[in-house]
């Protein structure tokens, strides 16, 4: 049999085994229904099994037909991925971008890079939501989600490093005069401090242990603030000490407002991941835009 003759009926297996129904997928093809149905039992006996149950009112998958069409669909995906990503070095990139980042880095630092990409591609839009807290992307349809640190529960999701940056703990001139600076971490428990919170519990800090390695520790929860941007507004304005990472405090740094401490101490590397749907065809569009994130955080423009 040649290849093209042994791809329909792969096409054909797998429409008429996710609709299950020939005269379905005969429409979806444009094909008749009689095609169809031959063109799949050719596969059935070019592999010697039986993919699908047939009766007057309905088809259904025998076991090894469900498994033949789960790899079957992801071999199509891989194929239309492959095409999309060659059409996509010969066209201009159009469409609906569904983004999904922490709120005080979207703003500051990924919309700037954002804004570049629209531009050069006046056919793309953005959906863009900031904010701090988990979102599952599949659950609501983002294309593509941003992620400071570790990624739990990420079954179904594919992870993409883009770069990572220092998490340095500071605290501005004025609360550092009136309470002190602290000099060991155990220290922390005796200062105000300004942590971010999710569903009520706040976050922990990481710092380097003695041993070198690195560690959480749980700051006292003076006060808690559920938006990366008003905690570091809040240093700024002497409420306490608080970790973020460096490229959202570095102009403060540099600017005389906020102190790092603890500096022996901190400095741990916070990875910022991409991640999408593994279910989920990587789009053109997104392919384009996490491949120009990795080399701006290659370049060092998405934080240290």
């Amino acid at each position: 049999m040649a290849p093209v003759e042994q791809l329909s009926g792969i096409i054909c297996f797998v429409e008429a085994g996710t609709l299950l129904s020939f005269t379905a997928a005969a429409d979806k093809l444009g094909m008749t229904k009689s095609a169809v149905g031959k063109s799949v039992a050719r596969l059935e006996e070019r592999l010697g099994v039986k993919l699908l149950h047939r009766s007057t009112r309905k088809l259904t998958l025998t076991p090894d037909g469900e498994a033949y069409l789960a790899s079957c669909r992801h071999a199509l995906e891989e194929i239309g991925s492959a095409e999309s990503a060659l059409a996509a070095k010969s066209q201009q990139l159009a469409g609906r971008l569904r983004i999904d980042a922490p709120a005080a880095w979207g703003r500051q630092i990924l919309l700037p890079v954002l804004a570049k990409i629209v531009k050069y591609h006046p056919g793309l839009t953005l959906s863009l939501s900031l904010t701090d807290r988990i979102i599952d992307p599949v659950e609501e349809g983002v294309d593509l989600a941003i992620r400071f640190g570790e990624t739990k529960n990420t079954t179904g999701l594919i992870t993409r490093k883009l770069t990572e940056q220092r998490a340095l703990i500071v605290a501005s001139p004025g609360y550092l005069k009136s309470r002190g600076s602290p000099e060991t971490v155990e220290a922390l428990q005796e200062h105000d401090c300004i942590v971010g919170f999710r569903r009520d519990i706040p976050n922990a800090w990481r710092v380097r242990a003695s041993d070198g390695l690195m560690q959480r520790v749980t700051p006292p929860a003076t006060h808690e603030i559920g938006d990366g941007a008003a905690i570091v507004d809040a240093a700024v304005a002497g409420l306490g000490l608080a970790q973020m990472p460096s490229s959202l405090v570095a102009d403060h740094i540099a600017a005389g407002r906020l102190v790092s401490v603890l500096d022996a101490f901190t400095g741990a590397k916070v990875e910022i991941s991409a991640l999408w749907a593994s279910t989920k065809q990587l789009l053109p569009r997104v392919r384009h835009v996490v491949e120009i994130l990795v080399d701006e955080g290659r370049r060092g423009n998405l934080g240290e």
